[in-house]
């Protein structure tokens, strides 16, 4: 009886230890406390940052990539990944607010938002940042190789619609910026929801249509940077790694204004992780952290105490760092709503087929 007793104690104790370890396994093989899943644009932070993280926290990264808002907001939508961190655009901050897809930031546990120059914070699409905090801003503009070109100029939207410019130019493949570039050539907001403003501003980009080489995308930066294209729509970021690889190129942005843009860091409600996405956030809010990251992906970061820590010939460079009366012509896209999106959406494809004939 009592072999028999030892015996059931000895299996008791032995189930009890499997049960225990098996427990561990299954918590270190989800996502949880020692993993966060981060949804990024390509090529949008430096690879390094991602180790220094792991090698600080002991918080493994599953790092994704979109390459659209659209795209990243219905992921989300889906739910099928838990994912902690993510960096939508101005507008879509707005529109993932209104789907009750964020979860607010605990600024107790990000505490290096001092960081952030005030003039980025508190903006309308997210008042008082109750749930983004800016990651990197740029501006929409022209880039060109005046060394491909014969003394053209950009100052205005409408240098681009000079005749010399046949098979000239290459336009990004976005309804907000092309069609926003036609509307602030006539002096209209990039916001627009007038149809009669939107119509003008399609037909005066059909007005330029035989200047348009293509309707690309990220492909246009390896073009311009080949010299097998003269003239781009593009952000300034794109353009700052254009002219990193071939100093013939220069940007500006026409004098009748254009795009101010802001992507930034959120929580989605899909988070698992919420300590470790606020542990992210503040990591990447660092002036170290972020100086790096500014070199390393081009953008403009918003982040004050880094400009201190960076190369000052790039942060006194106003085609990228623009001063405030600079950014007084510019304008912040608003989230316009599904069905003027779909004007904007229409539009854009009737111009692109326009340029087939």
């Amino acid at each position: 009886m009592r072999s028999i007793t030892q015996s059931i104690i000895l299996i008791l104790l032995v189930s009890g230890v499997l049960l225990l370890v098996n427990r561990e396994l299954n918590e270190g093989s989800k996502t949880g406390t020692d993993t966060i899943t981060v949804y990024n644009w390509g090529q949008y932070i430096d690879p390094e940052l991602l180790k220094q993280f792991e090698e600080e926290t002991g918080t493994k990264v599953i790092y994704e990539t979109f390459d659209s808002n659209e795209a990243m907001m219905g992921k989300i939508e889906q739910g099928g990944t838990s994912y902690d961190v993510t960096i939508p655009s101005e507008y879509m901050v707005e529109m993932m607010k209104e789907k009750d897809l964020l979860l607010p930031i605990d600024y107790d546990k990000v505490p290096n938002i001092k960081h952030i120059d005030p003039y980025f914070l508190d903006l309308a699409f997210d008042p008082n940042n109750k749930y983004s905090i800016p990651y990197f801003w740029g501006t929409v503009g022209i880039a060109f190789n005046p060394s491909l070109l014969e003394g053209q100029t950009f100052e205005s939207w409408d240098n681009l619609l000079d005749s010399s410019l046949k098979q000239r130019v290459i336009l990004v493949d976005s309804a907000r910026e092309t069609i926003g570039m036609g509307l602030n050539s006539l002096g209209y907001s990039l916001n627009s929801t007038k149809p009669e403003e939107l119509r003008e501003a399609t037909n005066k980009l059909k007005a330029m249509r035989a200047n348009v080489k293509a309707v690309i995308g990220d492909e246009v930066t390896q073009l311009m940077i080949n010299n097998e294209a003269a003239i781009s729509l593009t952000w300034s970021g794109q353009a700052a790694d254009m002219m990193y690889e071939n100093e013939d190129i220069d940007y500006i942005v026409p004098e009748e204004g254009s795009n101010l843009w802001f992507d930034n860091i959120v929580i989605p409600k899909t988070a698992d992780n919420i300590d470790g996405a606020h542990a992210f956030i503040n990591f990447m809010l660092d002036p170290e952290v972020a100086a790096q990251n500014a070199d390393y992906v081009g953008y403009s970061t918003p982040n004050l105490s880094a400009l201190d820590l960076m190369d000052p010939e790039v942060v006194e460079d106003k085609r990228f760092y623009p001063d405030e009366e600079t950014r007084s012509h510019l304008e912040v896209y608003k989230n316009l709503g599904l069905e003027v999106l779909g004007v904007y959406n229409e539009l854009f494809l009737e111009f692109k087929m326009s340029l087939n004939k």
